[in-house]
C-alpha cells in the first residue's frame, strides 16, 4: 500500500520539481526594456556604439535611436515622448525645459570642411562670416582658385547651426545661397562631391575610419584645428559640451545607461569619436 502511493505520487513530484524550477527561471530573468532617445544627429555615432556595449552587458535592454535635432530631442523628453535625448545646444538654465537634467558626456569641436582639391588651408573668423553671409563669392578672396563658393549649412533646430551661427555669424544672417543638410553625413557628401563647397560638422565626422572614401579636408580656424588637445584646452573656437539628458526625477534605466556613459568603459568609447570628460 505505501509503495503504491509512493509511485502515485512520482509523476505529482516530478511535476511539482518542474513547475518550481519554470518559476526559479521566471524571476532570474530581467524584464525587457526598451529605451527611446533622439535628439542630435552629430552625437548619433558614437551613441550606436555606447548603446551596443550597454546592451551586450545587459541583454534586456533595447535602444530605439532616432534623430529630429537637438531642440526637438530636448522639447520630447519634456513632453514624455522619448526616455532620454541627445543635445549639442549651449542653453542657459532658464531656456531649458524644467524638470530635465543635463548631464556634459563630451567634449566636441565643429570642423570647417572643403574638397581636398581646395588649397585653401585656414580662415579667420572674419573671412568664414564673410563667406556665409555671402559677401564673399569667390574662392580667389580668400587665397583659393577663382571659382564660385558653395555654401553648405544645417537645417533649424541644429544644436550645431545654433552654435556656428552665435560664434561666426554674431547678428548677420546665413546667405540664403546656403544648401541647407539635415545631418553632417549629407554635409559630408555634399562637400566631398562639389569642389566648390564648404560646409561645417562635428569633429566625429572628420575621422579616416569614420569618412569611408569621402573627400574632405578640415580647415584650421584662426590658425588652430579641432584636435582632442585643442578642444580640451578650449583652445578652438568652436569647441562645445555634448550632453545627454533625462527627466530629473528618473532613476531607473535611463539613469542607469547616462551612469554607463560616464564610466571608465563608457568614457573609453566616447574617446574615438570626440573628447572624453573623464
Amino acid at each position: 500500500m505505501v509503495s503504491g502511493l509512493r509511485l502515485l505520487s512520482l509523476p505529482l513530484l516530478l511535476g511539482l520539481l518542474l513547475l518550481a524550477g519554470c518559476v526559479q527561471t521566471g524571476l532570474a530573468r530581467p524584464t525587457p526594456v526598451t529605451l527611446t532617445l533622439a535628439g542630435s544627429t552629430e552625437m548619433r555615432p558614437v551613441l550606436v556604439e555606447l548603446t551596443q556595449a550597454y546592451s551586450a552587458r545587459y541583454p534586456n535592454v533595447d535602444f530605439q535611436i532616432r534623430g529630429g535635432g537637438s531642440t526637438l530631442g530636448e522639447e520630447w523628453l519634456a513632453q514624455g515622448r522619448i526616455d532620454l535625448a541627445a543635445s549639442t545646444r549651449i542653453s542657459s538654465p532658464e531656456t531649458i525645459p524644467s524638470g530635465l537634467h543635463r548631464i556634459p558626456v563630451a567634449l566636441d569641436g565643429i570642423a570647417i570642411v572643403v574638397h581636398p582639391s581646395n588649397p585653401v588651408d585656414a580662415l579667420t573668423l572674419l573671412q568664414l562670416r564673410d563667406l556665409y553671409s555671402g559677401r564673399v563669392l569667390d574662392w580667389a578672396d580668400v587665397g583659393g582658385e577663382p571659382g564660385e563658393i558653395r555654401l553648405v549649412s544645417r537645417e533649424d533646430g541644429s544644436g550645431t547651426r545654433a552654435l556656428f551661427e552665435a560664434r561666426v555669424m554674431g547678428q548677420e544672417p546665413v546667405s540664403l545661397t546656403a544648401v541647407v543638410m539635415p545631418t553632417s553625413w549629407d554635409v559630408v557628401d555634399y562637400v566631398a562631391g562639389h569642389p566648390q563647397a564648404i560646409g561645417y560638422v562635428s569633429m566625429a565626422y572628420t575621422r579616416s575610419d569614420a569618412l569611408e572614401g569621402r573627400g574632405v579636408k578640415v580647415l584650421a580656424l584662426e590658425g588652430r584645428l579641432p584636435t582632442p588637445e585643442q578642444i580640451r584646452d578650449r583652445g578652438y573656437h568652436l569647441a562645445r559640451p555634448l550632453f545627454l539628458l533625462r527627466r530629473s526625477e528618473d532613476s531607473g534605466p535611463a539613469r542607469e545607461f547616462t551612469d554607463f556613459v560616464l564610466s571608465g568603459p563608457g568614457q573609453a568609447i566616447v574617446a574615438r569619436y570626440h573628447v572624453p570628460v573623464r
